[in-house]
């Protein structure tokens, strides 16, 4: 397979679980009217999108994923990867592949790093020590390989769905009950806290995977999800590493860096009007694709050139997600074209591939 173009898109499912099995507290969960609206927009957004890649968060149980793909007539079209425990109990990161892309098997991710740490003594006399102990990623994260040209090595694909910004309920702890009069008025901002600090405990640990990967080498990597928080946050910071987006004819390219493709998006348009989430009227954009700089345009090591994206988010100003059988997310799509540099275009013809660098 040689690929000229690459599709990639991330889609939060809003918790698609088959009806009557209970989703969190509702005991219920979908009745079938509700499950049926729910299908039907799955697959026609599906089917309106066809990305050769589809990472999906808050999926209950695989069946309902499967059904929605069988009825959007494109089944045979996508390998589906989905654990095998996706029986309703509990949500997972899934994905589609467009057949003749994946290599290999999926794997889903659940321990961080063995070493993985997150402690310190404090930078100064005036800074307390911190230690953190969060030993696995709230959704286990999705592994797999895809080769969209078979002249390139592999691409590594990550999909990751992190702790919301929700308040952590901490009502139900024990240290709460015996001293509610103290804690109930400080519930908010004490589950607020304690959100935050897992997701960015799950951020780092995924970078620190990633960078264990891709740190000297010419590995490609993608990361699709839901990150829950903003493009510019301290989340997204840690899982991009900030690399510096250069403009004209200026090349470089970070070596383990991740370019996000919101920012390519910007660079290309004239107003940014992004994003995949409403909350209290406040737009933001939770859902991300993420790449490496061989999908970079001024990376000297580029081999494929951003060539746009799209946001299905109108369906984000329905009231009623229910009853519109819509998710609360945006669904997000970036396309690459294959056009790599000369310098690259010229290793691939000899066979002989480069080492990476650095630079931003």
């Amino acid at each position: 397979m040689k690929l000229k173009r690459l599709s990639i898109g991330t889609f939060n499912l809003y918790n698609l679980n088959e009806p009557g099995l209970p989703i969190y507290t509702d005991a219920d969960g979908w009745s079938e009217e509700e499950y049926g609206r729910k299908i039907d927009w799955t697959q026609r957004t599906i089917r309106l999108l066809q990305p050769d890649i589809f990472g999906f968060q808050e999926l209950w149980h695989a069946d309902s994923l499967r059904r929605a793909l069988a009825a959007s007539g494109l089944d045979a079209d996508y390998d589906l990867l989905a654990p095998q425990g996706a029986n309703g109990s509990g949500i997972v990161c899934a994905a589609i592949v467009r057949k003749g892309l994946l290599v290999g098997e999926p794997e889903w991710i659940v321990e961080f790093p063995d070493q993985f740490v997150l402690r310190s003594s404090g930078d100064d006399p005036q800074t307390p020590a911190i230690s953190v102990d969060i030993p696995s990623f709230s959704r286990p994260v999705l592994h797999f390989r895809v080769r969209p040209r078979e002249d390139q090595e592999p691409v590594h694909v990550y999909v990751c769905h992190f702790k919301s910004k929700a308040p952590t309920k901490v009502f139900r702890e024990s240290w709460f009950r015996a001293e509610e009069e103290t804690y109930g008025k400080h519930a908010a901002s004490l589950g607020a806290a304690i959100s935050t600090v897992r997701r960015t405990a799950e951020a780092a640990a995924l970078r620190f995977m990633l960078t264990e990967q891709m740190k000297g080498n010419r590995t490609p990597v993608i990361v699709l999800g839901d990150i829950n928080d903003g493009q510019h946050s301290n989340t997204a910071n840690i899982l991009t590493a900030q690399p510096r987006y250069l403009v004209g004819d200026s090349t470089g390219g970070g070596d383990v860096s991740l370019y996000t493709a919101q920012t390519l998006q910007e660079y290309r348009s004239a107003r940014d009007v992004y994003y995949t989430h409403i909350h209290q009227d406040i737009m933001e954009s939770l859902d991300h694709i993420l790449v490496s700089e061989e999908f970079y345009d001024n990376s000297r090591r580029r081999l494929w050139m951003f060539d746009g994206m799209t946001v299905n988010n109108d369906h984000l100003n329905f009231d009623d997600h229910a009853e519109s059988g819509t998710n609360d997310h945006g669904v997000i799509v970036a396309a690459f074209k294959y056009k790599p540099t000369r310098a690259e275009a010229s290793d691939i013809v000899e066979g002989q591939p480069a080492g990476r660098g650095g630079g931003g």
